[in-house]
């Protein structure tokens, strides 16, 4: 839609004065211009009149939201926000003052754009992060989770109303329970709070860290961000292909940072005791079960275990 001043400039002479009259007139009848008026009965016929390009804003932004087609196909000149009109008095004068102000959908974005700026992911399915979520699907999907879903749920009610333990939580269960989807679920309350959060897909990252032994630079900025973040999961721990130098020099060196100074969280098929089992073999130097206990030392003292019960929701989809 045209601005008020290009549908002024294409008139010149006495139709100009007509036709800016007949738009005032006409901004005044606006049910907008009507309601801004009754909050605020100072506002005088004159000053309004004064401020006709703005009232022009603002009526038609008005419209545009009452009618709104979606934050990407916003028609405002500003998108995603709006003109609002406010009277000041200065030096005893009263004036109108236009400010741009966000919509509830673009205050919504930014605050979705934040959260995912606290979170970064590694080799996980993006959709488990931005998906959505619904406190009531995720409990209504199957029953049988209901215990392990009110266990995430509690501990999210904790750290928002006492602050981040040490303790993380060690989610295991069968394939495809919904283990990677609940994780991401904290994941994402927990940043809208303020904290940061990386999540890990074991398996994949396990193969890349071999390509990072000719990177140092990147390889140390990998592991001081797992070291540093506020939350770390370690997605499906237990189906990674381990080497001695994986075990004992990438994920020792985190977990022996991070206990006793920030949670950490893991999500597996496997129960502690086959977890372990898992970390005392690497395909390089076979069974060191002194080494794998050695890990497990820095995991099992420092999670609460939930056992996660369901069916596969692959298979349903």
């Amino acid at each position: 839609m045209d601005s008020l001043g290009q549908l002024l400039k294409q008139m010149r002479g006495p139709s100009f004065i007509q036709r800016s009259q007949e738009i005032a007139d006409e901004l005044l009848r606006d049910p907008a211009v009507r309601e801004l008026r009754k909050e605020h009965p100072e506002l005088e016929e004159s000053l309004l009149r004064m401020n006709v390009t703005r009232l022009y804003q603002f009526a038609t932004d008005r419209r545009h939201c009452d009618r709104c087609p979606g934050l990407d196909r916003c028609p405002n000149d500003f998108q995603g926000h709006y003109s609002k009109l406010e009277v000041e008095v200065v030096n005893g004068i009263t004036e109108l003052v236009e400010r741009k102000v966000p919509c509830t959908l673009q205050t919504a974005k930014q605050q979705e754009d934040l959260i995912k700026k606290r979170i970064r992911s590694f080799y996980v399915d993006e959709r488990a992060l931005s998906e959505g979520y619904n406190e009531v699907e995720i409990m209504g999907k199957d029953r049988n989770r209901a215990p392990a879903v009110n266990q995430v749920f509690r501990y999210i009610r904790d750290v928002r109303e006492n602050g981040l333990p040490n303790k993380g939580l060690y989610l295991y269960g069968s394939f495809g329970t919904g283990k990677t989807f609940l994780m991401s679920y904290l994941l994402h309350e927990l940043a809208i709070t303020g904290h940061t959060g990386v999540i890990v897909y074991m398996p994949d990252f396990v193969e890349d860290l071999k390509g990072m032994l000719s990177d140092n630079v990147k390889l140390k900025e990998t592991v001081e961000l797992m070291k540093a973040c506020d939350l770390l999961i370690f997605d499906d721990i237990g189906a990674e292909n381990l080497s001695p130098w994986v075990r004992d020099h990438v994920l020792g060196s985190i977990l022996n940072y991070r206990m006793n100074r920030k949670p950490t969280f893991y999500t597996s098929n496997y129960a502690l005791d086959g977890l372990e089992r898992h970390l005392s073999f690497t395909n390089k130097d076979g069974e060191e079960g002194h080494k794998g206990q050695r890990l497990m030392d820095r995991i099992a003292p420092f999670v609460d275990v939930v056992h996660l019960h369901g069916e596969n929701q692959r298979r349903r989809q």
